[in-house]
């Protein structure tokens, strides 16, 4: 993408209503605009953040097991009177009558009609295990919606469902999302902890929430240090397997860490002092067990080994997906602009021509296009006739993770500088080392199709 040609309206100042860095760096570096109160469009950058981030948890998800699908936004509210929801889940959720005098609404999660779908088409124990999911927009009419996309009215959302003949089985899809979500978020460059929590208005008794520590968080944290050490790196886990997947749980769930509904101050105060951590922190995702709460009162059995119907047990297990692209913001920043992991990144690098016009920069500039392009890597070409200095401004504003820097001068020497804008540290490289280089540090990182 050669930056003439591309969308990218970036502002100087800071719209006034921008409380918090990600919302203003996401305004400033043109990646959304205000529609209404909580409500964005999404433009050129912004969308295509959004859709690596949601093409990583498609791929974590269909690693686990896990089956894609599609469900409405807008579900009838008999459903949701046959699970007792609908009078008690509050103002938050948008009501709608159609033009027949339906009850509708704009759901805000999809436990009911994912169960209905299950009810409608599943039978037999032999069908089971099932886990279905879907990423897929959504709606709760904040009283006071705030914060860019971290508190919005709407949200992109990864939400999954299990199915499961028993406690024991469903315990065991709780434990294969909480790992499978412990990679999505390591892939993304984040460390979110997962974190003991409230069940809300999901309900059930086993819930975990994820947070990503950062200043502005909206709940208060509390944690033994020990857990921030833990990492999956490149091990390879077995989603089949019981054991793997409950010692897995069991390692980042031993350490102490939970949100402040749920803190124990003597179970705290055992920790030894020097690892104990007070923090805020932004929650990205949550995973649930709630056994039969919706399949009794909405008739989702099967039958069993014995030929009787049996009420399944079931889990929800959510993502934010557009609440991580601020969250990813709000933990990788600096004064002057973004910052993104290499896993995320828009564009994998910056070409910066420091002489449009010039022949032989000119060249040498579309030469490292053409040669990042073929690797599958996607560059962005700022071929822009603009002062350099507005150029490297624009580039750490946007944050892509390195910079090409193409002049004459270096050009006239054989190299050209390879800037990582994480330590602001550059090399001198031939043209071609600079693109072996990045394509080390890339390998791994480019995104196939999930499904």
């Amino acid at each position: 993408m050669r930056l003439s040609r591309y969308f990218l309206p970036v502002l100087k100042e800071t719209p006034s209503e921008a409380q918090i860095a990600s919302h203003r760096l996401m305004l400033r570096a043109g990646m959304i605009k205000q529609a209404t109160a909580g409500i964005y469009s999404w433009l050129p950058l912004g969308f295509k953040v959004l859709r690596k981030l949601e093409n990583i948890v498609h791929e974590e998800q269909v690693r686990a097991g896990h089956v894609p699908m599609l469900m409405p936004t807008l579900q009838s509210a008999d459903l949701w009177r046959e699970s007792g929801r609908y009078d008690d889940y509050g103002a938050e959720m948008l009501r709608i009558t159609d033009r027949h005098g339906r009850d509708m609404l704009y759901g805000p999660t999809n436990e009911e009609l994912i169960t209905d779908i299950f009810r409608a088409h599943v039978g037999s124990y032999k069908d089971l295990p099932l886990t279905l999911y879907h990423i897929q927009w959504k709606f709760r009419d904040e009283v006071r919606p705030r914060f860019g996309v971290m508190r919005g009215r709407e949200f992109f959302m990864k939400d999954g469902y299990n199915f499961d003949l028993t406690k024991e089985d469903a315990l065991h899809a709780y434990n294969r999302h909480m790992v499978s979500y412990l990679r999505t978020y390591e892939r993304m460059g984040l460390q979110a902890i997962p974190m003991r929590a409230d069940s809300g208005p999901i309900g059930g008794d086993d819930t975990h929430e994820f947070l990503v520590l950062a200043e502005t968080g909206e709940s208060e944290v509390f944690y033994d240090s020990v857990i921030t050490d833990l990492k999956l790196g490149e091990r390879v886990v077995d989603y089949d397997s019981r054991a793997e997947c409950e010692a897995i749980v069991t390692e980042w769930t031993t350490p102490y860490a939970r949100t402040d509904e749920t803190h124990d101050k003597a179970t705290f105060n055992a920790i030894p002092e020097d690892r104990r951590r007070s923090s805020r922190g932004i929650e990205v995702g949550q995973i649930f067990y709630f056994g039969t709460k919706y399949s009794e009162p909405m008739g989702a059995t099967v039958q069993g080994p014995d030929g009787k119907p049996v009420p399944v047990h079931m889990g929800s297990h959510g993502i934010g997906v557009s609440r991580l692209v601020g969250a990813i913001i709000e933990a990788s920043h600096d004064e002057k602009g973004i910052i993104w992991p290499e896993g995320v990144t828009p564009f994998h690098a910056g070409i910066v021509n420091l002489k449009q016009g010039d022949s032989e920069a000119d060249a040498a500039c579309e030469a490292l296009y053409a040669s990042l392009t073929a690797l599958g890597l996607e560059p962005l070409y700022d071929d822009r006739d603009e002062r350099a200095g507005g150029k490297f401004a624009t580039m750490d504003l946007i944050g892509l993770p390195w910079r090409i820097t193409v002049g004459p001068r270096g050009l006239k020497n054989g190299v050209v500088e390879l800037t990582s804008r994480r330590t602001g540290e550059s090399e001198e490289l031939p043209p071609e080392a600079a693109v072996e280089k990045l394509a080390q540090i890339y390998a791994g990182h480019v995104l196939r199709p999930a499904f």
